[in-house]
C-alpha cells in the first residue's frame, strides 16, 4: 500500500509543526506540501527544519496550486478564512479535507457544508479520541437527566489562544444540546457580567479561562439538586490531536462527498 500523500495547512503554527513532525516521523505518510498565509515569516523554510527535524525537501509556501500538486488529503489547522477558501478549492479538485481549525462563523460553516457536497470533509473542534468519547458521554448524560440538572462547560487553554469558547467546548455544548434535543444557539450562555438575574433552566453555560501554556482542559458539569456530575478531559501533549487528525486523513481518503465528524472516523455509537 502506497504512502498517503498529505499537505499540512497552517504549517507554521503550534499544531502545524506538531503535524509536520508526526507525518515526517510516522509510517504510511508522504509530506507533499506545507501551506502558510502570504504574510507568514515561515515562507521559504524547509518544512522538516520548521518542525525541528532534518530537511525534508518540502518548502513552506502560500501558492495553493503548487502545494496541492499530487495531494490526496489536506490536514488543515489554519484560520477560519483560510479554511473556507481551502475547502472551496479542494472541493473543486476532489481532494479530501481534514479541518481542525476553530472559530468559524455561521456563514463559514455554511460554506464548508456546501463544499462537502463535492468532496469528503472531516471537521471537528477536537481530533483526540478522548475528547470525542467525552462528547459521546456528554450527549448520553444530557439525554438521561432533566432540566433540573444545569449544564456548564468550563475550558482552559494557553495564553495565546485567540478564540473563545474553544472549538472543543462548543463541540461538547453541541453534544449536550443534542442530548437535550434543543438548539445550542438558542440555549447557550457565553458571557455573564453584572446583574444577570437567576439562571434559566435548560441553558448551557460556557466559561473560558486563558493562561500559561495549558494545552487544553475541559469540564462538563451537570449540577443538580444536592449532587453534581463532572466529566473531565485534560490534554497533556498536542500529539494527541495530530494522531487523531492523521487517523482522519487515512479514513477520509476515497470517501464519498459529505461532512463527517471524528465520531464517524472512530466509529462511536452516538
Amino acid at each position: 500500500m502506497s504512502d498517503l500523500r498529505i499537505v499540512i495547512a497552517g504549517a507554521g503554527g503550534r499544531m502545524g509543526r506538531t503535524l509536520l513532525r508526526s507525518v515526517l516521523e510516522g509510517e504510511g505518510f508522504q509530506l507533499v506540501g506545507a501551506l502558510e498565509h502570504s504574510a507568514s515569516t515561515h515562507l521559504g523554510e524547509d518544512a522538516g527544519v520548521l518542525a525541528g527535524l532534518a530537511p525534508s525537501g518540502v518548502t513552506v509556501q502560500s501558492d495553493l496550486g503548487g502545494a496541492l500538486s499530487g495531494a490526496e488529503v489536506v490536514v488543515d489547522f489554519s484560520s477560519p478564512a483560510s479554511s473556507v477558501r481551502l475547502a472551496e478549492r479542494l472541493a473543486a479538485a476532489g481532494i479530501g479535507h481534514v479541518i481542525g481549525t476553530t472559530g468559524f462563523s455561521s456563514e463559514d460553516l455554511s460554506a464548508i457544508a456546501a463544499a462537502a457536497r463535492r468532496t469528503a470533509i472531516v471537521k471537528s473542534g477536537n481530533m483526540s479520541l478522548g475528547v470525542n468519547v467525552l462528547a459521546a458521554l456528554t450527549r448520553k448524560v444530557a439525554a438521561s437527566l432533566g432540566d433540573d440538572f444545569d449544564i456548564e462547560i468550563v475550558e482552559m487553554h494557553h495564553a495565546r489562544k485567540v478564540d473563545a469558547p474553544s472549538g472543543t467546548a462548543l463541540l461538547l455544548g453541541q453534544a449536550a444540546a443534542e442530548g437535550r434535543n434543543v438548539e445550542l444557539d438558542a440555549r447557550a450562555v457565553r458571557v455573564r457580567d453584572g446583574h444577570t438575574g437567576s439562571r434559566r433552566a435548560g441553558d448551557i453555560g460556557f466559561a473560558s479561562l486563558r493562561g500559561g501554556s495549558v494545552v487544553g482542559e475541559h469540564i462538563v458539569i451537570f449540577a443538580g439538586p444536592s449532587e453534581r456530575i463532572e466529566l473531565v478531559h485534560k490534554a497533556e501533549d498536542r500529539s494527541i490531536f495530530a494522531n487523531g487528525a492523521l487517523a482522519a486523513a487515512r479514513w477520509v481518503k476515497g470517501r464519498e462527498p459529505g461532512l463527517y465528524s471524528m465520531a464517524d472516523v472512530l466509529g462511536l455509537d452516538v
